[in-house]
């Protein structure tokens, strides 16, 4: 019997997002996240970050960016798209 080409491909264990980017903190790291976090807001040194000032004659409005989109036709896991349709997301 011949294989079909159409053939789905295996299945390939899943791993969470934040396990392949984000890498545990170290003691110190949460010993200065925790020291950070108990500074009052009046003795955080902002001097090195410049104050931006935009004046109410410069913003524009209803000047909005519209992309281009193109219809594309696509294969996803049912998992996947059960994930877009529960947030109210309909791709298709």
């Amino acid at each position: 019997m011949v294989k079909k080409k159409s053939a789905s491909s295996q299945h390939e264990k899943r791993i969470a997002a934040n396990e392949l980017f984000t890498l545990p903190l170290n003691e110190a790291q949460q010993r200065e996240l925790r020291n950070l976090a108990a500074l009052p807001d009046a003795r955080i040194d902002y001097s090195d970050a410049p104050e931006v000032y935009v004046p109410a004659s410069d913003v524009q409005r209803g000047c909005f960016y519209r992309p281009v989109k193109q219809l594309v036709s696509l294969r996803v896991d049912a998992e996947v798209l059960a994930w877009f349709r529960g947030r109210g997301i309909s791709p298709g």
